[in-house]
């Protein structure tokens, strides 16, 4: 069964500085727009940016491998060069990371690249890559 593309929709406080964060440092490009939402073609999903005046709590986070990582987050599951690409454009941009990439589960099923970070309106965004794409769902 082929991937079939997924649609989110998330909370923002200020679309220019969405826009500049997905287009500009992520690299998504832009769909339909309107004063009060954004389409971004997020490695080939769609992510709709909605205006809220309302922020958001702060968020939970659950330990794994050792980490505190938000339970409130997306993100892509890119090609491993792909994800060291971005990685390294994220660093050198000068991105906070929550968590810096590095590579979890080490040895086992699950062993993946990963790192998460915070847009500009705090929702958190996880980037991770498998060295073989039919382990994403291994558990032996």
């Amino acid at each position: 069964m082929a991937l079939q593309p997924f649609h989110l929709a998330f909370p923002v406080k200020d679309l220019a500085e969405t826009r500049a964060f997905y287009e500009g440092l992520l690299g998504c490009k832009i769909g339909r727009t309107s004063d009060r939402w954004m389409d971004f073609d997020f490695w080939g999903n769609q992510l709709t940016a909605h205006l809220t005046e309302k922020g958001d709590s702060q968020a939970p986070t659950n330990p794994v491998d050792g980490k505190d990582v938000p339970v409130k987050h997306f993100g892509a599951i890119l090609e491993m060069e792909d994800w060291q690409t971005l990685a390294d454009r994220l660093k050198d941009s000068g991105v906070n990371f929550i968590i810096e990439p590095y590579v979890r589960f080490k040895g086992e099923p699950g062993e993946q690249a990963t790192m998460f970070f915070l847009d500009p309106s705090g929702n958190a965004i996880e980037f991770k890559a498998f060295r073989e794409r039919s382990r994403i769902f291994a558990t032996q």
